[in-house]
């Protein structure tokens, strides 16, 4: 085996099935000291604490604790909902079009990515029902028989969105779960306590590693892969269409669903590679999570910041070339306005700090990966933000025209949402393994010829 292969897939223990396993299994069945997890579980679980909080403040008094008002309606809500949409969107669609463009590098980034999808999409659907007002009444958005004859408002992007996120959700756990049925049947056999092996028995649904059944999961497992991507690509254009649909200026954009989806693939694969370095180092899985697996994720950042680069400059070139004066106003509000500094934030992280991956050595490197994907990520969730407060504060209507500014309830729901999406992982990476071992196991053999 080469010096360059070893480096990618069989690393010190990851040499043999025997070392997968026990490697990938070591987090959940062996016991060791988890004072990292515990203090990590403990902030969260404040952080989390504090978004039940906004939201039973949110119950009691109403849409007002936020800093929305009759021109800017969305605020910091909806610009949540997309940012969080958006990484939830990336984890599915970054392992379906892994497998069907036969990277075997996914193989050890595949099960936490989609795991990413669940979260971060559940998080999302939370924060269009918090800001309806009256959230008690979150079902109408869904058609029901009734003999009131209340049908939804079919015309309401609302209600769009929430067939998009329900759909996806569903979708994703059944994606996330069939890969993980193989790994939860050898969690059975390796088990110690007797309560591990019936809660895994039964999770295993019967799996026995014959030839039929690897057969079946094969092709149902590729089948939902193909159907991944198509529907990724269609719901974050759903979100997408919330905008452009609109008649406000700076949204009328043929540009916007394709945009939305580059945009969450962006974020997504960003978050993936912070939570790739956080995983590597707290569960010691060095031999299973490369600097091969980083470099491969920085060309693709890379990638995705030269094609939100190009969406920018076709943005602003439509805005100018409709010659519109409320577009012409609008560009020159984006550049100049009050929210400009915040804007050229967006650009240097989103556009400038990405093309230091160009040097290998900074893609090879987990410190820098992870600064400039903490930087994408701040960038991304600017654009959101701004494209909900650029176009709102600015419309067409100058008697219209009014700032937002966010309230402490504001920041204290995106900041509970970010725990609530921490404590969730943690627990996910006590309950499951967070990379697929029998996809690592497969390279291995192909690597070694055993």
């Amino acid at each position: 085996m080469t010096s360059a292969a070893a480096e990618g897939n069989s690393l010190l223990l990851a040499d043999s099935y025997e070392g997968v396993n026990r490697i990938a299994t070591a987090p959940l069945l062996e016991p060791r000291r988890w004072s990292r997890w515990w203090w990590a579980f403990l902030v969260s679980a404040l952080l989390t604490l504090l978004m039940l909080v906004a939201i039973g403040r949110l119950l009691f008094g109403g849409i007002g604790i936020f800093g929305n008002d009759t021109t800017i309606v969305w605020g910091f809500p909806i610009a949540n909902y997309v940012w969080w949409i958006g990484i939830g969107n990336a984890g599915t669609l970054i392992s379906s079009m892994l497998l069907l463009t036969h990277q075997r590098w996914r193989a050890s980034i595949n099960r936490f990515a989609e795991a990413m999808t669940l979260m971060a999409a559940a998080i999302a659907g939370l924060f269009p029902i918090l800001h309806l007002g009256r959230p008690m009444y979150f079902y109408w958005l869904a058609p029901y028989p009734n003999t009131m004859e209340l049908w939804p408002q079919w015309r309401s992007a609302l209600v769009w969105d929430f067939w998009a996120v329900l759909s996806y959700l569903l979708f994703s756990l059944f994606f996330w779960y069939s890969g993980l049925v193989p790994d939860l049947a050898t969690l059975r056999d390796r088990a110690r306590r007797p309560a591990q092996r019936i809660v895994y028995g039964i999770m295993a649904l019967g799996w026995r590693n014959s030839a039929r059944h690897w057969r079946l999961y094969e092709t149902y497992y590729k089948t939902m892969a193909g159907l991944a991507v198509p529907l990724v690509c269609s719901v974050h254009s759903i979100v997408g269409l919330d905008f452009a649909a609109s008649m406000m200026p700076g949204w009328q954009e043929s540009l916007f669903p394709p945009y939305f989806v580059v945009g969450a693939m962006f974020s997504g694969f960003a978050m993936v590679v912070v939570l790739a370095a956080l995983l590597r180092w707290g569960l010691h899985l060095e031999a299973l999570v490369t600097l091969r697996h980083f470099d491969a994720m920085g060309k693709i950042l890379l990638t995705g910041s030269l094609i939100m680069g190009a969406s920018y400059l076709t943005e602003w070139f439509a805005g100018w070339y409709s010659g519109a004066r409320a577009d012409l106003e609008y560009l020159s509000f984006v550049f100049t306005g009050h929210y400009a500094p915040l804007y050229w934030t967006m650009l240097a992280c989103n556009v400038l700090i990405p093309q230091l991956l160009w040097f290998r050595p900074v893609r090879r490197s987990i410190p820098w990966l992870i600064v400039i994907a903490v930087a994408i990520n701040l960038g991304m969730w600017f654009e959101r933000i701004l494209i909900v407060w650029n176009t709102l504060a600015h419309g067409y209507l100058p008697s219209m025209w009014s700032l937002f500014g966010p309230t402490f309830w504001d920041w204290a729901l995106l900041a509970g949402s970010l725990g609530l999406f921490v404590l969730l992982y943690l627990c996910f990476s006590r309950l499951f393994p967070v990379v697929s071992m029998h996809e690592v196991r497969r390279l291995v053999a192909e690597e070694t010829g055993r």
